[in-house]
């Protein structure tokens, strides 16, 4: 990533618009780990949103598994965003699905054979304590299982890269540990994990490097 920024404008009328990232420029190894840090406001989840092709810079270069984003076509995008695992802050799991499908989904996009997703899926479930829950809808879980599902539904595929926006938000202090023994086990076996928390005893028990943004910038990035 280099010299990355977003700008905000808002549709139709003479509104100025609103500079949300300004001059980011880090690199980060594949198989590496970084904490995304930094107050409300300061830019966390939309840089994360660009880490996941959701939108593109407004200026920069980024590049993501080797592929520079501004100069990918649109039907190069969604194979790339297959090879990205996001937990959402706000899970957006599809409230008719039972977890298991939830968690199926994105092996189903891909086209993946249903004896290939029926033991993947029971295996990541199995990793997240939900075993027993794999019939149940959104509505019947607690805010810890759906974050739980939505763990699962972003890990199922083996992402080469994860990211996490606040995954321990609606998690106790039990199972945001167990969460972080999970995304260590994955980094130690090659995904590159991000993951973004105000949660700082978290970042206390498990040190490592960060990229820590304010207003938009950029104020360390190891």
């Amino acid at each position: 990533m280099e010299c990355v920024g977003l700008h905000y404008r808002p549709a139709g009328g003479n509104r100025a618009g609103h500079e949300v990232l300004r001059d980011l420029s880090f690199d980060i190894p594949e198989g590496g780990f970084r904490w995304l840090l930094g107050p409300s406001g300061a830019g966390k989840t939309s840089l994360l949103r660009l880490l996941h092709l959701a939108i593109r810079p407004t200026s920069g270069r980024l590049t993501v598994m080797d592929t520079e984003v501004g100069d990918a076509g649109r039907r190069a995008l969604p194979a790339l965003r297959r090879r990205i695992g996001m937990v959402f802050q706000d899970f957006r799991l599809l409230p008719h699905l039972s977890a298991y499908d939830n968690v199926a989904l994105p092996l189903r996009i891909a086209g993946r054979p249903e004896g290939q997703i029926r033991a993947d899926v029971t295996e990541t479930m199995r990793w997240v304590a939900l075993d027993k829950k794999a019939k149940s809808r959104p509505a019947e879980l607690s805010g810890g299982e759906q974050q739980r599902v939505a763990i699962a539904r972003a890990v199922v595929g083996r992402p080469v890269l994860l990211l996490a926006d606040e995954p321990t938000g609606n998690l106790d202090d039990i199972q945001a540990e167990r969460l972080m023994v999970m995304l260590t086990e994955l980094n130690r076996l090659g995904t590159t994990v991000i993951v973004a928390t105000h949660n700082d005893a978290l970042v206390t028990r498990h040190p490592g490097p960060a990229l820590r943004l304010n207003n938009g910038r950029l104020l360390a990035s190891g």
